[in-house]
C-alpha cells in the first residue's frame, strides 16, 4: 500500500485510496501530508497556545483538506516551520488513527476530518481580522485527544463538540464577512462572458477578490466567478466593482472541461483545484493555501500583476459568448443569507400558516464528479410547486439555473451563500422554529445534504450537535464510517443515505406525492 487515504467521498471503491487519490494526488503528496497533520498534533501537545501556533495549525488542517494542495515542496516547507515550534519531545503518527479499531478509527476520523473543515472558516475569518480564542483553544484540547487513548463513548462526545463549536466558527466568519462586505443582497448574476479580456477566480477567499477588482480597476479586464466564489456579486462591498461581471462555468468538478483552452487566467484561492491539463495549465495561478506545481504561485503581498498580464496576453473571447447552468439557464439569483431571508419571515410564516408554503427544502452542500449526483437535479425539479428551497454551497450548481418561479414573489430557490452559509440557514431554522413554538425537527423542513470533503463533515456534526435530526445523506455514505458507528448515527439521528428522489420524497411529504 502506498498510501492511505479515504476523507472524501469519492474515495476508491468507497474504501480508500491507496494506489492512488482520485482526487489526482500522487503517494508522495499523500504521505506529506499525513506528515504535515503528525506535525499539527505534535505542536498542539508541544507548543505554546500563541497566535503564531494557532495560525500555523490553522494553516496545516487547511492545506491538507481534499484538492488544497499538491505541491510538495510547499508542504514540506510547511511541515518544517512546525518542527521548528515543537518544544517537547512528544512525537505522533497520524498513521496510529488509521491503524486503530475500525470504530475508534471512524469516530478519530469523524474528529479530525471535521476539525479540518473548521480550520478553513477559521482561516477566512483570520484573514479578515476576525479571531475566537473559544475556537482556537479548542484546536488544541482536541488534536491533544486524538493523541490520547480514548473511549468510544468519550469521542463521540467529542464529535459533538466539534458540531458546537464550529456552529460558533460559521458565526465567527458570517460577522467577519458580512462586516466587512456588508449583508447580501439579491442579485441576479449571468453566466454569459463578454468579449475581451477577463479574469476567472475560484475559491473561497472574498478578500482576494476584493484585491484583484480593486487591482484591475480601469484597467478594461472582466473579472468572473468561479464555483463556491458566485455568491460574492451579493455583497455591497464586491458588487459595487462594475468590473464584476458574472459567474463563469458551473461547479469544481468540471473545471478541467470548462477551462480547457480558455483564453483567460484562472486564479485559484482555496479549493477546489484539480490537476490542470496542458490546455490550460499556464494560465493557472494560484494564491494563499493553494498551490499546485509548475503554475505561478502569488505570495501573501498579493500582488496580481502577473495575473493581470496574462489577462491582457490571452485577450480573452473575440466575441461575447454564451455559457449556461448545466440546465441550460444563464440566469442565477444569489444573495438570500440569513438577514435576507429573516427581513421576510413574517411573510413566510403567514404562507405556511395559511398553506401556500407547504414545506421548505435544505437541498446543499458539495458538487462532486460521482455518478449519482443528478439525484439532486430531479430532487429539486420534483419538490411540490409550493415548496421553497433553501441552497448553498456548490451543490447548488445542479439545479441553480432552473427557473421554478415563486411564491408570492418569494423564489422557491433561494440561494444562502458559500459551504460556511449552513450558519445562516440554521439561524433561518431556529428562528421560524421559534416563531411556531416548535423543535426544528416538527418545522414542514427537511434537510437533503450532498458532501465531498471536509468542509461537509464539519457541518453535518454542527447539525447533529444541534439534535437536527431525518437528515437524508448522499450520494454515498462517507467510507470512514465504521458500520456500528453509522448505526449509531441512525438510532440516534436518524441519517438516512439518499434513495431515489421520488422514494424520498414519497417519505418526506407522504403518498399525496
Amino acid at each position: 500500500m502506498s498510501m492511505f487515504c479515504f476523507q472524501c467521498e469519492q474515495t476508491a471503491f468507497h474504501k480508500a485510496c491507496t494506489q492512488k487519490g482520485v482526487c489526482g494526488k500522487d503517494p508522495d503528496i499523500a504521505n506529506l501530508q499525513d506528515k504535515l497533520t503528525s506535525s499539527v498534533i505534535e505542536l498542539a501537545n508541544c507548543g505554546n497556545i500563541n497566535d503564531e501556533n494557532t495560525k500555523l495549525i490553522i494553516d496545516g488542517l487547511f492545506t491538507t483538506i481534499t484538492n488544497v494542495n499538491f505541491d510538495n515542496k510547499s508542504i514540506e516547507n510547511l511541515t518544517e516551520k512546525f518542527k521548528n515550534r515543537i518544544s517537547c519531545d512528544f512525537k505522533f503518527d497520524v498513521k496510529d488513527i488509521w491503524d486503530c479499531s475500525e470504530d475508534l478509527r471512524s469516530l478519530k476520523s469523524l474528529i479530525l476530518f471535521g476539525l479540518k473543515g473548521m480550520a478553513a472558516y477559521a482561516y477566512h475569518a483570520w484573514i479578515l481580522g476576525y479571531k475566537s480564542e473559544e475556537v482556537n483553544n479548542f484546536f488544541y484540547e482536541t488534536l491533544k485527544e486524538l493523541a490520547k487513548e480514548t473511549s468510544s463513548d468519550e469521542l463521540i462526545k467529542l464529535i459533538l463538540k466539534v458540531g458546537r463549536i464550529n456552529l460558533k466558527c460559521m458565526e465567527l466568519l458570517e460577522k467577519a464577512n458580512t462586516k466587512t462586505f456588508g449583508n447580501p443582497e439579491p442579485t441576479k448574476v449571468t453566466t454569459n462572458i463578454e468579449k475581451g479580456p477577463f479574469i476567472i477566480i475560484s475559491g473561497h477567499d472574498l478578500k482576494d477578490l476584493q484585491l484583484l477588482l480593486e487591482q484591475t480597476k480601469d484597467k478594461g479586464i472582466n473579472i468572473y466567478t468561479h464555483g463556491e466564489m458566485l455568491p460574492c456579486h451579493a455583497y455591497p462591498e464586491l458588487k459595487k466593482y462594475p468590473h464584476l461581471k458574472g459567474n463563469f462555468g458551473t461547479a469544481w468538478q468540471n473545471q478541467q472541461k470548462e477551462f480547457d483552452n480558455v483564453p483567460a487566467p484562472i486564479l485559484f484561492t482555496t479549493n477546489c483545484i484539480m490537476p490542470p491539463k496542458g490546455s490550460y495549465k499556464d494560465r493557472v495561478f494560484t494564491t494563499s493555501i493553494v498551490e499546485y506545481p509548475g503554475c505561478i504561485h502569488i505570495c501573501d503581498k498579493k500582488d496580481f500583476s502577473s495575473v493581470i498580464e496574462k489577462s491582457l496576453e490571452l485577450g480573452g473571447y473575440k466575441e461575447n459568448k454564451k455559457m449556461t447552468g448545466i440546465n441550460g439557464g444563464d440566469i442565477l439569483t444569489v444573495g438570500y443569507g440569513h438577514n435576507t431571508v429573516l427581513s421576510i419571515a413574517d411573510k413566510i410564516i403567514e404562507l405556511i400558516k395559511n398553506k401556500k408554503i407547504s414545506h421548505i427544502f435544505l437541498v446543499g452542500g458539495c458538487d462532486g464528479a460521482k455518478i449519482g449526483r443528478n439525484y439532486y437535479t430531479e430532487f429539486v425539479k420534483k419538490t411540490p410547486k409550493d415548496s421553497i428551497i433553501l441552497t448553498l454551497a456548490c451543490g447548488k450548481y445542479r439545479f441553480n439555473d432552473i427557473d421554478l418561479g415563486t411564491i408570492e414573489d418569494i423564489p422557491r430557490i433561494l440561494d444562502m451563500g458559500q459551504c460556511n452559509d449552513a450558519y445562516s440557514a440554521i439561524k433561518v431554522a431556529i428562528e421560524l422554529a421559534k416563531a411556531f413554538n416548535c423543535s426544528v425537527n416538527e418545522l414542514p423542513l427537511s434537510i437533503v445534504l450532498s458532501w465531498y470533503e471536509q468542509k461537509a463533515v464539519c457541518v453535518l456534526l454542527t447539525l447533529l450537535s444541534l439534535n437536527i435530526k431525518n437528515i437524508k445523506l448522499g450520494p454515498t455514505l462517507p467510507a470512514f464510517v465504521s458500520p456500528s458507528i453509522l448505526n449509531f448515527l441512525v438510532e440516534k439521528f436518524n441519517i438516512q443515505p439518499t434513495t431515489t428522489p421520488e422514494n424520498d420524497l414519497k417519505e418526506i411529504i407522504g403518498s399525496e406525492f
